[in-house]
């Protein structure tokens, strides 16, 4: 009997068809996705570019004509700039202790939103209500309800003078920022509480753990990846804290309570110096995203072995 022969070749080329298949369809799935990449690179990519540019630049805009280009000397003049080095420490300080206490915040009330009790929904809507306000109606009404040295809560129930925001400044802007975040962080926290499993709660009750213990090591385990993912958005968003500063201090008394945002603000828009703002822009940049790469390495690794270990 004679066999057919097929051609060399044949097969090769049938392969690469049905490959090329699959990366067709692919980009063809992706394709209404451009208009939105194009967007957010227009919005978002070009800014930064051009913000990169001007860093190099030297450009006050009270001196038409003066732009002209000095390399790194920007740079080397904000990390020397003693003003910066502060409004940096500020940041650093209001963005660990504002994350901290609002998260402990919100994993207690989460904790008790977590236990069934009468009106849970109406209180549960209370709670989230900060958060839900404009974060500079919400500065305005602290300023004005909270801090009044005269007509403020504050004076009527320690019955004190005290000027809050002249003489405690960064702590009364810390105040109000915990206030608007802490219900982000409950509700985050209270979503893992109510993912865990309550076979696990009900086999550690059996056995005869109390609640601090059921608590230590089995809620707070499982709890761990709420607890990065609120912790690393938080502090993205209140690194970059500018209405409750803007409105409640300015800044002051002096720069005590300035922040990088607040200061880069001032350098821009009162100081028209575009060359060191946008030096500064460039650096605060930088900065959160080693804090948030480095954050996020550590988040995805504990998803992975929670992911791994089920």
């Amino acid at each position: 009997m004679s066999t057919l022969s097929v051609p060399a070749g044949t097969a090769p080329a049938t392969t690469s068809t049905t490959a090329k298949k699959p990366v067709a369809k692919s980009g063809k799935r992706r394709l209404p996705l451009l208009p939105a990449l194009i967007f957010v690179i227009a919005v978002t990519q070009i800014p930064f570019l051009l913000t990169l540019f001007y860093s190099f630049q030297s450009w006050n805009l009270v001196r038409p004509g003066s732009q002209h280009f000095v390399g790194f000397r920007n740079y080397v003049d904000v990390f020397t700039d003693s003003t910066f080095l502060g409004a940096l420490l500020n940041t650093v300080v209001l963005t660990v202790v504002c994350v901290f206490v609002s998260l402990l915040l919100g994993l207690g009330l989460a904790i008790l939103l977590d236990r069934k009790f009468a009106g849970r929904g109406f209180v549960r809507t209370l709670l989230i209500t900060p958060f839900l306000i404009l974060p500079a109606a919400g500065a305005l009404l602290w300023k004005t309800t909270m801090f009044d040295p005269t007509f403020g809560l504050l004076h009527f129930v320690f019955n004190t003078d005290v000027d809050w925001l002249s003489q405690f400044p960064l702590a009364a802007v810390m105040a109000q920022i915990v206030w608007q975040w802490t219900p982000f962080m409950m509700l985050l926290t209270l979503a893992g509480l109510q993912s865990q499993s309550k076979e696990v709660l009900e086999a550690a009750s059996v056995d005869g753990a109390n609640r601090w213990r059921t608590f230590y090591s089995i809620t707070l385990p499982h709890l761990s990846r709420f607890l990065q993912l609120a912790t690393l958005l938080g502090a993205i968003y209140i690194v970059n804290s500018f209405d409750a500063i803007f409105l409640m201090t300015q800044g002051g008394p002096g720069t005590a309570s300035t922040n990088l945002p607040f200061y880069i603000y001032q350098r821009a828009f009162e100081g028209f110096d575009i060359g060191q703002s946008s030096a500064m822009g460039v650096i605060v940049v930088i900065l959160t995203m080693i804090v948030a790469t480095f954050a996020l390495r550590l988040m995805f690794r504990a998803f992975s072995v929670d992911g791994g270990t089920k």
